[in-house]
This record gives C-alpha cells, sequence and structure tokens, in this order.
C-alpha cells in the first residue's frame, strides 16, 4: 500500500477540467493540479461492453495519451458495476461477422490499455466480472470497493478465455490460484481478490479509490516518465507479441465458438435467468 501523506497530497488538488464529452459512453477528466486523467464508462444500467462503449474506451485513451496526462484512472459513472463485461445481447443470436467486430473492438481496447506507457489504475466501485475484470488487470493497478466480485468467469458461460485475456489475470496472480479460478470461472469478492493480490487495496468509497488510484499514479512524479514507461513496456511485451502473432486467429476461434450452438444455448438461458430475476 502506498503511504497515507502521500495519498493526502494527491488528493489536495481538487480543481479538474472535462476534456472530452463528445463520446457519449465514456468522458474524460483532467485534474489541472495533479494532472491525472479519470476516464468514466457510463453505459447504463451496468456498463456492459457493447461496440459503440468499446470504441469510446479506444478514443478516449488515446484522447489521455495525446493531452499529456501523467497518468490513467479508469472507472465507473454507476454505484454498483465497474463493467458488467461483454454485452451478451452483441452475442446472442447474431452472425457472425458482428462477433468478430465486437471481438476486434476487444481486442483493440485491451491492446490500448494494457499498452500504454502511462501509469494507469482502476477505481472498481461495483462488480467487474469478464471484461471488466480484464480491464481492471490491464491497469498497473486495482483499488475497490468493499462486498463486490472481480473475476474472469468465461468458463461458465462455455467460453474460453483466450491466453491474452488471461495474461493481466495471470500477472498479478500466482500461477496455481490463476488456473483453478479461471477454470472455475471462480469470481472473488472484494476481500478475497484482496487477500489473494487481484486488488491492491480496498477503499470504503468511489472517491477514496480514485483517491487512491492517484496516489498510486503520483509515487512516480520523480521517475523519468520516458524510463518509466519502457521499463513498464518491457515487463508487457512477451504478451503483446504473442497477442499479435495470434490476434486474427483469436476472432476467428471466437467467433465460431460463440456462434456455435452449445454456447448460443448458453447464453440464451443465461439472458432467460437475468430476465426472470427482473421481474421478481
Amino acid at each position: 500500500m502506498l503511504h497515507s501523506n502521500l495519498l493526502r497530497l494527491v488528493a489536495r488538488g481538487s480543481s479538474s477540467r472535462l476534456m472530452s464529452t463528445a463520446t457519449k459512453l465514456t468522458t474524460v477528466e483532467v485534474n489541472d493540479e495533479t494532472g491525472i486523467a479519470t476516464l468514466t464508462m457510463n453505459r447504463p444500467p451496468v456498463n456492459s461492453q457493447n461496440v459503440q462503449l468499446l470504441l469510446d474506451l479506444q478514443a478516449s485513451i488515446s484522447e489521455i495519451e495525446n493531452n499529456k496526462s501523467r497518468g490513467l484512472i479508469l472507472t465507473s459513472a454507476h454505484s454498483n458495476v465497474f463493467s458488467a463485461g461483454l454485452d451478451i445481447f452483441e452475442m446472442y443470436n447474431t452472425d457472425v461477422e458482428r462477433l468478430r467486430t465486437v471481438w476486434t473492438e476487444l481486442q483493440n481496447v485491451w491492446i490500448a490499455l494494457y499498452g500504454t506507457s502511462l501509469p494507469t489504475a482502476a477505481a472498481i466501485n461495483g462488480h467487474a466480472p469478464a471484461g471488466g475484470c480484464l480491464l481492471a488487470t490491464a491497469c498497473e493497478y486495482r483499488v475497490m470497493r468493499p462486498n463486490f466480485l472481480i473475476g474472469l468467469n468465461e468458463a461458465q458461460l462455455g467460453i474460453i478465455a483466450p491466453k491474452w485475456l488471461m495474461s493481466g489475470f495471470t500477472n498479478v496472480l500466482p500461477k496455481r490460484v490463476a488456473e483453478r479460478a479461471l477454470t472455475q470461472g471462480r469470481m472473488f469478492t472484494t476481500q478475497e481478490a484482496f487477500e489473494a493480490g487481484l486488488v491492491d487495496e480496498i477503499a470504503s468509497s468511489k472517491e477514496e479509490a480514485v483517491e487512491k488510484c492517484a496516489a498510486f499514479i503520483g509515487s512516480f512524479a520523480k521517475v523519468n516518465p520516458l524510463a518509466r514507461g519502457l521499463t513498464k513496456l518491457q515487463f508487457r511485451a512477451d504478451n503483446i507479441k504473442e497477442f499479435e502473432k495470434i490476434r486474427e486467429k483469436d476472432v476467428a476461434d471466437f467467433a465460431a465458438l460463440a456462434s456455435s450452438p452449445e454456447v448460443q444455448k448458453v447464453m440464451g438461458t443465461y439472458l432467460e435467468n437475468l430476465k426472470n430475476k427482473g421481474k421478481k
């Protein structure tokens, strides 16, 4: 954990400017005193990742890199969900080309976030299953509110998480723990995630989570940003190179699997269960 004095120092600055409102599903706000950008997802009700949200995330990450921000904090506008992952409505009862598009844009968001040289942190202010966990683990630091769930639960939907998707997960968890969690489709509570090392800190509110993320980014204030960024990318280079080699095949494999009758049936059952829950 970071020293509380540093947290207070970074938290003093509250002056900020809204940089991006053109994209409807994400906003970018830059703190003028710290130079840190907060990227907020806002696709009600649960930030499920449709093609538009994925495109907006890419545009916002690029904007933050271009405006020379000192770091990026990813969070959600919703009180109980960080991101519910890929929008199953985008994948259920649709054509193969749409499946290819959805998966390609998810790949593009991951490489933009995982491969940026900027310091990155996720203020996880709600549940983060599947693609939500993917976004969080693509960041370097994670702070999560209590009593929520995070994990890669693809196995429960009959989907196989490819190696690139697992890479952020396996970067922060011991291999044995990661393997068991992935094969079980396990969802960690906030406390379990903290104890396992999947998240770095727990915060009582979104505001505190953002402050702790800002403190993490602020800890690099006296480090040469070019040296810091290149060092980070050296750690991630092998995963990125492996991803680039297989990305086209990965899209084809996902489209074939997701369009199969077996997986479509699982998705249909899942959506029906959600519908029934909503009636109660």
